[in-house]
Order: structure tokens, then sequence, then C-alpha cells
């Protein structure tokens, strides 16, 4: 097999690609490499998004680990960066999400956390892939009285509850809020969460059924919450995916706003509070230079890392910084969450808002962002992106930009597809340059 971990976990489609067998040794695998060092036995915590798909792979995943001889914490329902926060709290040696975030329902995945409720690093991955590929390697499944057992977590969302709404730094009192949960794990906790903190909440997508998670809703598909948004005169609309670990917003006048004026707005406000260590942010290499021209500006150095908020994660641990994210709306807070967090980056927008009496829009107004277009091309191997062609049309592309835009050609960590990404002066000359691109990708692209 090739490597198995993507960008965020394993992922693919469910019962196929992501098969109950196959989430039940990766369980066993993921429980001998991070408590291989345990006398006792060690502790596993696990939640799920509501897709159908996750109640059979939450089953396998529950069996493997006991049968590795993990006890087991089930949370049910909740979103991913409560699971991380939750396996910090109960102090387990490792966290499972069962989600495939903004994708379709069919697909699933497995996000895994380190204790700590940290994601885990390639090195760790690695390891629970050499298990996987090892066909006998002497160690045997305990037995008797060594099997583990299985407990629910019964005051788990109320912990996570409490420590969203405490993370709150100033009322949301004559706030209207629109929250789009995408019929996901959110749906409960999130609109509670605004609510407590102070905000009148209108929730939409907010029912899942197990077959309709991101279905036309969601950070994916704004059209929804935008109407909303206008409809009940709102004063912002905040977008979550499935699995609530990223968001985007929407303004009182139906304008997007996304993950790269979110952090520049909470940026600008922990300068402020002098919480911004190092008046530092980490982004990645897909933010918009409009964000990098605006961080400078206002005297705040941008730190690029790769694609993931788990390298940006990486950073903000390896260098203790205390803000960073992706345009995708991943928006990281390390003093309150160890991923992702969509309702928390909403909540801190929100607590900025009211603190200012300021919009949306007139907050996110300090990035002003070059026309950027994106062009997701299918392909066969997705080392065609590096193919002597390919990188001589980048080339060319650059040169033609001459500084005042840029090129990113990326492989997708979860979807076989090549991301073309052009900034320009004007969309008109960054859409150009793209679908140049993506023609020579496709020509370049095993049949």
């Amino acid at each position: 097999m090739g490597r198995l971990f993507g960008t965020d976990g394993v992922r693919g489609l469910a019962n196929a690609d992501l098969s109950p067998e196959l989430a039940m040794s990766i369980a066993m695998a993921a429980v001998r490499t991070l408590a291989k060092d345990r006398t006792e036995a060690p502790l596993a915590l696990v939640g799920r998004d509501p897709r159908a798909s996750s109640e059979m792979l939450e089953a396998a995943v529950i069996a493997g680990l006991a049968s590795a001889g993990a006890n087991v914490v089930r949370v049910g329902v909740l979103p991913t960066p409560g699971v991380a926060f939750l396996t910090a709290e109960v102090k387990a040696d490792l966290g499972i999400m069962l989600s495939a975030s903004h994708n379709p329902m069919p697909d699933n995945g497995i996000k895994l956390f380190a204790p700590g409720g940290h994601k885990l690093t390639d090195e760790v991955e690695d390891a629970i892939e050499a298990l996987l590929k090892t066909k006998n390697d002497g160690w045997t499944r305990p037995t008797g009285a060594r099997i583990g057992r299985v407990h629910e977590l019964m005051d788990g969302h109320e912990h996570y509850l409490a420590h969203l709404v405490n993370a709150a730094s100033h009322p949301l009192t004559g706030l209207k809020i629109v929250l789009d949960c995408a019929n996901g794990a959110a749906s409960e906790i999130g609109p509670e969460v605004f609510r407590q903190a102070g905000a009148e909440v209108i929730a939409i997508h907010a029912e899942p059924d197990g077959l309709n998670i991101n279905d036309n809703c969601g950070s994916t598909h704004l059209d929804s919450i935008k109407a909303a948004v206008l409809e009940h005169q709102a004063d912002f609309g905040l977008a979550v995916d499935g699995d609530a670990d990223r968001c985007l917003a929407i303004a009182h006048d139906g304008s997007e706003v996304d993950g790269d004026q979110l952090m520049a707005i909470l940026a600008l406000a922990m300068k402020e509070a002098g919480t911004l260590t190092e008046d530092t942010l980490v982004a990645t290499v897909m933010s918009n230079l409009g964000l990098k021209i605006a961080m400078r500006e206002a005297g705040i150095t941008l730190v690029e890392a790769k694609v993931g908020d788990r390298y940006v994660l990486d950073e903000l641990r390896g260098r203790n910084l205390a803000l960073g994210g992706e345009q995708s709306g991943h928006v990281v807070m390390p003093a309150f969450a160890t991923t992702g967090d969509g309702v928390l980056c909403g909540l801190m927008v929100a607590c900025r808002m009211a603190a200012t009496s300021s919009s949306l829009k007139d907050l996110a107004g300090v990035v002003k962002k070059l026309p950027q277009v994106m062009i997701n091309v299918r392909v066969g191997d997705k080392k065609v992106a590096s193919a002597a062609s390919v990188l001589a049309a980048v080339n060319a592309a650059e040169a033609q930009l001459s500084g005042s835009g840029r090129v990113l050609l990326r492989p997708s960590g979860t979807e076989p597809l090549i991301r073309v990404m052009v900034e320009a002066g004007t969309e008109d000359e960054a859409m150009k340059i793209a679908e140049g691109l993506a023609a020579e990708v496709r020509s370049a692209s095993p049949a």
C-alpha cells in the first residue's frame, strides 16, 4: 500500500477504501504504538460525527482498541476539537475521532490524537503504518482480564461546552448570529455555546440524520447561510464543517469572510491585548498575499507552514506561539485548543465584534485580498505536480506575474487532486494563468 495517512488522518470511501477491518487494524496499531511503554492498561477516548458510517466505524475502532488491551471511553457525537480536548482532560493515551470533516457523507475518516490531544507526528504515523504492513511480528492479543473494557463518558459534552463558554472574553449580548452547523457534529453544542455567551442564535442545518452531513450546507456551501443572514438581518453568520474543526463567516451584508481574515481579526485583537506571543502569526503557503501585507503593516510577523492544521500546530508548539491557521478556516489558539476549532474561532471573533462595537465587515477589511483562483485537477498520480513540463509551466507563469502575484501547485493530502492556485492583480489574469496550468497538469497526468 502507499502511505495511508494524509494531511489529516486516514480518509476514504466508507466500507470500501475505509473498511471496518482497516479501522480495527488501525486502532490496534495505534494502541501498540502510542501506549507501548504502558505497564497498565492504556486508556483510549473515541468520538464521532453523526454520519451513518461513523456508527459502523466506531464499533470497529472500539473493538480494535479493546482487543489490543486498551480501556475505551466513548463520548458519542462531538466536534473533533472536543474529542481532542477531552483526550487531554481524561489523560487518555490516545484519542480517535471518526469523521471525514468537510467531505460528503459517503466518505469517512479516522483522526488520531496523541496524549494531550495533539495531532500525531509523521514519525508516529509511519510507525503505525509499519505495524499494519507487518505480517507477523510475534505480538499476541491479550486474553481474559487483560482485554480492554468499554465505558461511556456521560458528561463529556458538558465539559467541552463549559470550556468554550469560559473562553469568551466579552458577553455577546445584543448580537444576532446565524450558525450553519452542516448537519454535523456541532449541531447541538454549537448553538448552545453562543446562547450561553449571550447571543441570539438562529441555527440552520442543525438536524443531522446520518445522511445529510455537509449536504449543500456548512463551510463548503455558503449560499444558504448568506441568505439566512440577510433574511434575519443578523450581525454575522458562522458556518462550520461536518466535524466543526474549521469555520468561515458571513458579514451582515452577505459578504464572505475567510480564514485569512478571521486570523487577522484575532491577531490584531491579541496584539492589542498583549497575548500574541512575539507578535507572530502562523499561516500556510495557501494564505493570500493580502494577509501578509496586512500583518506587516500591523507590525506582526507571519510564519508560513505547510498546508494542514497539524503543520500549523507544529510551528505553534515549536515556537511557543499563540495563534495560527489556514485560509480554509482552521484557526488554532493553543491557549484553548490543540487543534482547529470552528466554534471557538467564531466565538472569539464575536467577542471582538462586541468589545469594539464593530461590524464583521469592518474588522475583516484590514485584509485587502488579491484576486485568487483555485482549480482542483483530478489526477491518477499526484507526482505529476513535479513533472518537468508542469514545473516549466509554473516557472513561466511566475515570470509572467513578475512579483505581482504568485503560483502554487499542491497535491491534496486527502483526495486524488492537484490544487492549482494563482494570485494576480486581476481575477481575469489569475483565472487565465490557473486554467493554463490546470491544462498542463491534465496533459501530463497518466490516462
